[in-house]
């Protein structure tokens, strides 16, 4: 019988959340103007900013201040990123689960839920028709439950890079699953993943209690905010973090998310690869507490803060949100979003346009097919991205964070987006995103100065629109 790896929490586990310091800095009153705009400032030269830096960006309500700091993030995340946003879609491998999370339909006590697991071959179809569509990027997800141990999820990884439909496949697989110990995280890196995603839920140990009740491998705390250190001590240097938003304050979980990067950032020298900030959505057989929802103008505020906080972080926008308010926060700092998605067990093969709560973990906000949103962010003027040259030549934690911080992945990452989307027109967007498509990389050679990178960059676009060659990247 498979059992869950050891919960035993170990010596060298560092808690690093101080509740009532953490209270403390949030309740200190309004800042000064002239702090709050020295600590932006600080924010555009690229410096990360301390915990209690962070604060006094939470404590600002005054709307100009607000709007000063929408604008800091903007100018950030054309410095660091450009205008690329890379693009990824979810697979829900499975989900069954021994938890009892109070917010999530895939609970273990939620009998309206229908549990199920992809096999081989449904996982195959899933994938096919992913590629179908011009997807490069996944993020498996897994519930928490024997039957998902390290080489379980290390098997679906494999599969998953082995399938290839015409000239599609994915190039980078990451994982959303439950923590591991150190010979489960080193199984599942070997296998190739990017990221390993984790996500704390909220830092705030009472909320954190209250809503994962004791008894079940979820319920220690503790040994949840331990996993990424022991992920990194085994090998995996891209982690991902993350909070759901509308357990608690929203600014405290802001300040804990800073907290752990800047933790990682300390310990490994390589703060967290992305930062993900979901709010709760309406669940199959959830009664949602509201106290703490967080409202459209927070929103923004989180995602701006985080980028003014922590500059080299990507940032996760995810489709729990509408398409109009994904399409107005995502100047704020966002990275990477998903698109085409769906989170039911075989959603992308079995379901139609309506959503099937009694198989999704959470009701989506944008189920929108990936050609429409690839269509919206070329009009709006961003690059749409399935670069994955950095992780695949070893720009990756530590590595990354050297080719980051001088500027180069914006230099490195804009012909990769370029070639990459040009792969997508070529070979599946309609005939009006492939217009939208080529007008934007018209517009994207002009800004480049001519030289032997931008000749170069000519020669592999038209490559790729005159012959099968893919996958040609800096």
């Amino acid at each position: 019988m498979k059992t869950l790896p050891n919960m035993t929490l170990r010596d060298e586990a560092v808690d690093f959340i101080d509740d009532a310091f953490l209270e403390s800095l949030l309740q200190a009153g309004p800042p000064d103007p002239g702090e709050f705009r020295e600590l932006l400032a600080k924010g555009l030269s690229k410096e990360a900013l301390s915990v209690k830096e962070t604060a006094v960006l939470l404590r600002a309500d005054d709307p100009e201040l607000v709007e000063e700091l929408f604008q800091a993030a903007r100018d950030l995340k054309n410095r660091v990123y450009g205008n690329r946003i890379v693009l990824f879609a979810p697979l829900y491998i499975g989900n069954d689960c021994v938890n009892d999370c109070l917010y999530c339909a895939f609970r273990v006590s939620n009998s309206e839920a229908v549990r199920r697991t992809l096999r081989d071959e449904e996982l195959y179809q899933q994938v096919e028709a992913l590629q179908n569509v011009g997807h490069k990027r996944l993020i498996l997800v897994f519930g928490e439950h024997p039957n998902y141990d390290a080489e379980f999820i290390a098997r679906c990884v494999r599969s998953v890079y082995d399938i290839k439909i015409g000239r599609g496949e994915i190039r980078r697989v990451n994982i959303n699953a439950a923590p591991l110990d150190h010979e489960g995280f080193r199984v599942v890196h070997e296998a190739g993943i990017g990221t390993y995603q984790i996500f704390q839920e909220t830092y705030h140990r009472e909320t954190y209690a209250k809503y994962h009740p004791r008894g079940t491998r979820k319920g220690d705390f503790l040994y949840r905010l331990d996993s990424l250190d022991r992920a990194m001590e085994s090998g995996c240097d891209d982690v991902g973090l993350g909070a759901l938003f509308g357990l608690y304050d929203w600014r405290f979980e802001v300040l804990g998310l800073v907290s752990h990067a800047l933790h990682l950032q300390d310990r490994f020298r390589c703060g967290p690869h992305t930062i993900s900030f979901p709010r709760l959505r309406p669940a199959c057989g959830v009664n949602l507490d509201e106290t703490h929802l967080v409202n459209d103008l927070d929103f923004k505020r989180v995602i701006a803060t985080l980028r003014v906080a922590v500059p080299y972080t990507g940032l996760i926008l995810t489709a729990r949100e509408e398409p109009s308010l994904r399409r107005d926060v995502m100047a704020f700092g966002v990275s990477q979003i998903d698109a085409g998605s769906r989170i039911e067990i075989g959603g992308y093969t079995e379901v139609g346009d309506a959503q099937v709560m009694d198989r999704e973990q959470f009701q989506l906000g944008d189920i929108r097919p990936l050609d429409v949103v690839v269509r919206e962010l070329l009009t709006d003027g961003y690059v749409p991205s399935w670069c994955t040259a950095c992780y695949r030549l070893g720009r990756t934690g530590e590595h990354f964070m050297e080719f980051a911080i001088p500027g180069f992945i914006k230099r490195y990452c804009t012909p990769n987006a370029l070639t990459t989307l040009k792969e997508y027109l070529v070979d599946y967007a309609s005939n009006e995103t492939r217009a939208a498509g080529d007008a934007r990389i018209r517009d994207e050679l002009a800004k480049i100065p001519d030289g032997e990178m931008k000749s170069k960059l000519i020669e592999r676009l038209n490559t790729i629109e005159q012959s099968d060659r893919r996958d040609l990247y800096v």
